[in-house]
């Protein structure tokens, strides 16, 4: 039962008002639902279309990941600000905001006539997409009671989202070999102007904190996306430069340096920090934190290889290669509905902690395949275990640093959280992506798919063991030292 409901009940609305009012509520949920599965969509669906984009565009094979991180990085560097504006300025507006801008973004990236300009459109869509998806989680979590309905409806929320993140690549798959590549940034202009008006209209107004200081931690928002895009240029630059290079190194420290910066500005300097340290007194909060950004870090960078590995050495044409994401859909879809039941019967850091292990087997799985391979053999059952640990583990982290945070630091929170999955998914990808490409060059005189199949299996076996770390962090953190359990009343 709702917030909402409480107030129904308490007067005498009738049948019918309290029929709208559920048909209401319902309206609300489809319109986050439909922020959060176009943020994470716009992820994952250029996965399946980057060997055609390489070659559209004239981008090298390190340049390539710029695709993905452009958006990533963009993404992880804003949410913060992005939590922070939804709850000072109000859910509804950011959320209306966020999906024009993303309309306009997508417009953009779809007729760039260069690589510079694609990149520097899929930045500008990762800042409507940290616009939209705190804005979204924000307005569930002040809908819905604290609870066993809250949790069902923050399951479907990831269910929906995750599932944005499977069906990219189908939909980048089908779009690129039947129209164009550029058809994965415009087929979401139609979706963000109809979003953004239905949002204005459905979404009640005042859902901002009025008595909030309206200011903006800017210098924070700027130093951390700076930070996080310097540590990937540096990560990158490893197959070049090699990671002891004067080079790397002061690449690296000044990334460091940056990421430094912020945390004095959040600590001594804004006077609206855009995250408050003192919220990491919170063990959920913190572990959940540590914990999401290795999972990011074992899923986003699968999704990516799994594609290429598909297209460049199994020889999948983009179609082909997103249909195998389609049983993905399923694992996406009914985990995170288990999870919030399961998060509420035995508590968040089991869950969580079962959840990255087998996203850690998972990827040990997929250090398997081969230039010889096959979709049943090397790629069905990892990519099945990936994904059912990833549907179990977001619903079950946001669950648990969510749970007894105030309205108004809803926003802030969520945004936490998905900053953690995101800086742990842009600055893996980068790691990964260069782990193969290295590990391929090294194999320059062997056959082109052998060589890659090579480059792959090492950046599983690396992204295997960031998982089990993240496993490892949620058991010490979240198990072991027994963190106040989240008790709920279930009403089913």
């Amino acid at each position: 039962m709702t917030q909402a409901d409480d107030e129904l009940q308490a007067g005498d609305p009738g049948a019918d008002a309290g029929a709208a009012h559920a048909r209401h509520l319902t309206l609300i949920l489809v319109l986050c639902c439909l922020g959060s599965f176009l943020v994470v969509l716009d992820v994952s669906i250029v996965n399946t279309a980057l060997p055609v984009i390489r070659r559209s565009l004239d981008f090298s094979a390190v340049e390539l990941q710029w695709v993905v991180n452009a958006y990533g990085l963009t993404f992880a560097g804003f949410l913060l600000l992005g939590g922070r504006a939804s709850d000072i300025l109000g859910r509804r507006e950011m959320l209306a905001a966020g999906m024009g801008l993303l309309a306009v973004a997508s417009l953009a990236g779809g007729l760039a006539p260069s690589k510079d300009l694609l990149i520097a459109a899929r930045a500008a869509q990762g800042l409507a997409g940290a616009i939209i998806f705190p804005a979204t989680l924000s307005v569930l979590m002040t809908t819905f009671r604290e609870g066993a309905d809250r949790n069902r409806v923050l399951g479907l929320w990831a269910a929906i989202g995750g599932v944005g993140g499977t069906s990219g690549a189908l939909f980048g798959g089908i779009l690129t070999q039947l129209l164009s590549w550029r058809w994965i940034l415009l087929i979401n202009f139609p979706f963000g102007i109809v979003g953004a008006l239905a949002v204005l209209r459905v979404v009640p107004r005042g859902l901002g904190d009025r008595h909030a200081r309206r200011s903006f931690d800017f210098a924070g928002a700027l130093t951390v996306t700076a930070g996080l895009i310097t540590l990937s240029y540096a990560i990158v630059g490893t197959e070049q430069h090699g990671w002891g290079s004067q080079r790397t190194l002061g690449v690296a420290a000044v990334g460091i340096a940056l990421l430094a910066t912020f945390l004095l500005i959040e600590a001594r300097i804004a006077t609206a920090p855009l995250v408050p340290l003192r919220l990491f007194r919170s063990r959920s909060l913190s572990g959940a934190s540590l914990v999401v950004a290795c999972m990011g870090a074992g899923t986003f960078g699968m999704w990516y290889l799994v594609s290429l590995y598909l297209q460049q050495v199994l020889g999948y044409n983009p179609i082909e290669a997103g249909l195998v994401f389609l049983p993905m859909n399923l694992m996406i879809v009914l985990c995170p509905q288990i999870a919030s039941r399961l998060t509420t019967r035995f508590g968040g850091g089991i869950v969580l902690t079962g959840g990255l292990a087998l996203i850690s087997l998972g990827n040990l799985l997929f250090s398997g395949v081969s230039a010889d391979g096959s979709y049943l053999a090397d790629v069905l059952a990892p990519s099945l275990v990936v994904t059912a640990g990833h549907g179990l583990s977001l619903v079950t982290a946001t669950i648990l640093a969510s749970t007894g945070v105030r309205g108004a630091e809803s926003g802030l929170v969520s945004g936490v959280v998905s900053t953690s999955r995101q800086i742990g998914g842009s600055l893996g990808l980068a790691l990964l992506a260069t782990v193969a490409a290295q590990r391929t060059a090294d194999l320059s005189g062997a056959a082109n798919d052998v060589a890659l199949a090579a480059g792959y299996q090492r950046a599983f076996v690396v992204a295997s063991a960031i998982a089990a770390l993240g496993a490892v962090t949620a058991l010490a953190l979240l198990v072991l030292r027994r963190p106040r359990a989240i008790v709920v009343a279930d009403s089913a």
